[in-house]
This record gives C-alpha cells, structure tokens and sequence, in this order.
C-alpha cells in the first residue's frame, strides 16, 4: 500500500470516509456491526486480506481438523501479509468463534494492521490486551467447529454486509471499520483529509458559539474566508 496514502487515512474517521465514498454513489462500504476490542487510539489501515466460513458440516468439522496443515483458518494467519488486515466473512454469526487470542497474536507478530470478523473472537479480554486493533461482534463461544467451516482464502467476501475485495482498503476507527474499493483509495484519502480539516474547524467555530446554519455545510463567504485563516494559523 503507497504509505502516503496510508498515513493520511490514519488521521480521518469512518464517517468522513462514508461521506466521500456516498457521493460517489457507494452506500454499503461500512461493515455492519462489528467494533474495536479495546480500541488503541488509532486507525487501523491496510488491504484487506479475506477468509470465508459457511456452515459447518459435521462430518467436515471435528477437533481432527485443526491437525490439517492446510486448515484455511491457520493458513490465513500464516499467510496474510505484512501491513494488511485479515477480513473474516463469518456469516454475520458471533455464536461460535473466529478466531482467539493465540491466532491473533500470531497474526500481530507476522505484522498485520489488523483483523475484523463479522462474527466474534473468544479470548476478547485478552485480545484487548494486544498491540493490534481488531473489530467483532461480540465475544463467541470457545469453537467455531460446530457452526462454521473456514473454507476459502483472498477471495471476494461479504463482511458485515459490506462487499469485500482482495486488496481493498480496511480503514477502522474508534467507531467501526469501512471499506474503501482499492482504486478510489487515493482521491478518497485526499478528500477526507480536506473534510477532516473543515470539520475541525467548524468545531472550533461551534465552540466559540458559532450557529450550525451555514457554518456546516458552509454555504456562506464568510466561513469560507474564515476557514482559509484558520487553516493559514494552524498549518492545516
């Protein structure tokens, strides 16, 4: 991922990055449900790197599989690169674990950004704990053999409602977690860094008592003016 690009998305929230990806038309990019597990005070960013669950067949799914080598929840971790964020297809389904602590931590030593389920992780205590920001549901029950197969790598996946493409790029805040298709990341980057801008100016203004009305959205010159001489005194 170009770091440029990277850095300025570290420093906007999900809901600018809605704003800008709405008026392109682009209304289903937030993934439904899911936020942080002790959130670490700062964005998580990276290309999404996918796995997909479907329902478990039981003849499928016994303690047995995790000895597999080629189990696709294990290979997963061991496979998403460096800087990118795994994105767990889990079916909207917290009831049985994704993942827990033990994979995560293997996957935050391995370098991830990150890891998003629509399900949940067990362990979330202690995940909260870990130097990685991670988003689900809720907290699962311990296994995940008797509802869900993992069973596809980097494929197109549906998280939260939200389509998911390999390479696409995961931006989660404090809030939630959005996904931004690959080739609008830089435009959409730049945008929400002009947004951001105004924005933290219009709290400003809102602060010294400032009316909403033609402050946000500005419709009047004389915020505008006023916001180039914010920006001027703030090195924004």
């Amino acid at each position: 991922m170009d770091e440029t690009i990277r850095q300025k998305l570290m420093d906007v929230s999900v809901a600018t990055l809605a704003t800008a990806l709405y008026k392109r038309g682009l209304r289903q990019q937030v993934i439904q449900g899911v936020h942080p597990i002790g959130h670490k005070g700062r964005n998580m960013v990276g290309p999404a790197f996918t796995l997909r669950y479907m329902p478990a067949r039981e003849d499928r799914n016994q303690l047995s599989e995790f000895r597999n080598p080629e189990h696709p929840q294990r290979v997963a971790i061991e496979t998403c690169p460096p800087g990118h964020v795994l994105v767990m297809d889990s079916r909207k389904d917290a009831r049985a674990a994704t993942a827990g602590d033990i994979l995560l931590t293997r996957l935050m030593m391995r370098g991830a950004a990150g890891a998003v389920t629509d399900g949940g992780f067990r362990d979330a205590a202690t995940i909260a704990g870990i130097d990685m920001p991670v988003y689900h549901q809720r907290p699962s029950s311990p296994t995940n053999l008797t509802l869900h197969e993992a069973i596809e790598i980097d494929v197109p996946i549906g998280c939260g409602d939200a389509p998911v493409f390999p390479g696409d790029i995961i931006v989660g805040d404090g809030d939630c977690v959005i996904v931004i298709p690959a080739d609008l990341a830089a435009e959409i980057a730049d945008e929400a860094v002009e947004m951001t801008a105004y924005e933290d100016f219009v709290i400003d203004r809102v602060k010294d008592g400032e009316a909403i009305i033609g402050l946000y959205p500005c419709t009047q010159d004389r915020h505008q003016a006023a916001f180039a001489e914010w920006r001027k005194a703030n090195g924004r």
